[in-house]
């Protein structure tokens, strides 16, 4: 049997009144009182669509539904639970990010679970129709090749799961925005807008008006009224980047929007729900802003719900290559006709250099020297980077080269007992070359 409003309902409690609100919403609902029951229902039904809820969670409880939920992650999951004890919050937030479409606490308001059920729903039928290489986010928009970025790939695709508020942590430059978006597009709400905000780039006369939108006549010039940046995020997300730089007035705003899923635009008393997932990212340090008093502790752990570190480029350097190649391919039409990459000793300077901008900076490095070039190909001089960077990286690899060579030649010594002879051969040198070899380094036969 499918029916297209199919709803597990897994409860150890009874909620005869919720029960109803679900079937008058037009879901058909089978109820399970645990998890050996919804097994059984498994059986029997196609559901697209699972609701766990649990009145008490501890680390037993999340360790059951764990090993339950990994066997039928085909369902999309909405978790209800009421409050956590202290040491079982790690299991529960594990709980939630492995397995959760979305979560809720109880008691639950009970129009605001129809509606994440209903996109629960939505997002089971576009998991049907998506191919293996679409869940995988092959088309995502962060490019690299190193560890430090599968990591981070991985992390994005567990957090694109779930509709929680998210807090992205890295440094200027890093790539915060680009995560965002990757877990936007990688969501269910992808098909809705991704609106990018700076609240550091904003007047601070301005942002609540640009964040919440006004009303008509809300003060002198407001002709008409206005949306703001969350009824234009309706349905999908709202990345709030540099959210450090939010003043404390507009904190207050924020976090009763994270409570209520409502906004109040200036010079209104209406209240407008809007259904927005937060992204917000920062740069500095929010444990410091929250000591210093500029930074509000309650919104912190608010957004906080599912942190992501997006690595700087001096960790992940193997990107650098890949990353040149790519804002070369990006604006290539910006640069002369004849120009077709970078010489080897111009990759090797980026690889040396430190990038203090992060990959902002090797874009900007990027670009300059396809204007500045006037070869076929982009020169150490053309990046504009200091070239004793490249000295000390030429004199790391041969100080390792040398390293390596004597290393070799003592350890074949000492295995063929300081046949020279041997020695050669298993080195793949003449006799007379290991001799050189061996006075180049200072090796004799008898130290």
């Amino acid at each position: 049997m499918d029916t297209t409003r199919l709803l597990l309902a897994i409860s150890n409690e009874a909620d005869p009144a919720l029960f109803a609100q679900l079937r008058s919403a037009g879901w058909e609902l089978h109820v399970a009182p645990d998890m050996k029951t919804a097994e059984r229902l498994l059986q029997g039904f196609r559901f697209r669509v699972g609701l766990l809820m649990q009145g008490q969670t501890d680390e037993a409880f999340c360790a059951r539904a764990d090993a339950f939920l990994r066997v039928h992650d085909e369902l999309a999951w909405v978790i209800a639970a009421g409050e956590a004890h202290p040491g079982d919050v790690p299991a529960y937030g594990d709980l939630i990010l492995d397995h959760a479409f979305d979560h809720h606490r109880l008691p639950a308001d009970t129009a605001r679970l129809l509606v994440t059920l209903g996109h629960a729903y939505g997002n089971a039928q576009l998991r049907l129709r998506r191919t293996q290489r679409d869940r995988e986010h092959s088309g995502s928009p962060i490019v690299g090749r190193s560890q430090v970025v599968a990591n981070e790939l991985r992390q994005i695709a567990r957090i694109a799961k779930v509709d929680a508020p998210v807090l992205i942590s890295g440094e200027s430059g890093s790539g915060k925005e680009l995560a965002a978006r990757a877990i936007h597009e990688a969501s269910a709400r992808a098909a809705g807008p991704f609106v990018p905000v700076n609240c550091g780039a904003i007047q601070a006369s301005l942002i609540q008006s640009e964040l919440f939108g006004y009303s008509r006549g809300a003060f002198t010039g407001a002709a008409r009224e206005r949306r703001g940046f969350f009824e234009a995020a309706n349905h999908g997300t709202l990345f709030l980047d540099e959210i450090g730089d939010l003043p404390l007035d507009l904190q207050i705003n924020l976090l009763r929007f994270l409570q209520e899923a409502t906004i109040t635009p200036v010079g209104s008393t209406q209240s407008i729900p809007v259904d927005v997932r937060i992204v917000a990212a920062t740069n500095v340090n929010i444990g410091a802003a929250i000591i210093s008093g500029a930074f509000r502790e309650d919104l912190f752990y608010r957004l906080n719900v599912l942190p992501l570190q997006v690595p700087p480029l001096r960790e992940r350097k193997e990107d650098i290559e890949p990353l040149a190649l790519h804002f070369f391919d990006k604006f290539a039409h910006e640069k002369n006709p004849r120009l077709k990459g970078f010489t080897q000793r111009a990759l090797v300077l980026m690889q040396a250099h430190d990038w203090p901008g992060n990959v902002r900076e090797l874009i900007n490095c990027v670009r300059r020297a396809m204007v500045m070039a006037d070869g076929r190909l982009i020169k150490p001089k053309d990046l504009g980077l200091p070239e004793d960077a490249l000295h000390q990286h030429r004199e790391d690899l041969t100080e390792t080269r040398t390293r390596a060579e004597r290393g070799a030649i003592f350890v074949s010594l000492q295995h063929t007992g300081r046949n020279v002879t041997q020695a050669a051969k298993q080195l793949g040198v003449s006799r007379m070359t290991l001799y050189r070899l061996m006075a180049k380094h200072g090796i004799s036969l008898h130290s």
